[in-house]
């Protein structure tokens, strides 16, 4: 059982290490979106929608894979 503990908590490690990753990165990726909507608004809008179509697509096939 011990083993079994120490493998949970090795992933629970790295689990809490990409969180730190992504809370850093998602503030980059929040000055990149007021960076571009303040220079090229429109342009920003229209990467936006690409953006949104491909995520929506992701979420489409996670949901396949949890039914």
């Amino acid at each position: 059982m011990g083993d079994k503990k120490k493998i949970i908590e090795h992933y629970l490690k790295i689990i809490d290490e990409i969180e730190k990753v992504r809370t850093k990165n998602n503030v980059n990726w929040m000055d990149l979106l007021r960076l571009a909507f303040t220079h090229a608004p429109e342009e920003a809008k229209e990467l936006m929608k690409k953006i949104d179509h491909e995520d929506t697509r992701i979420s489409d096939l996670v949901k396949k894979l949890s039914k």
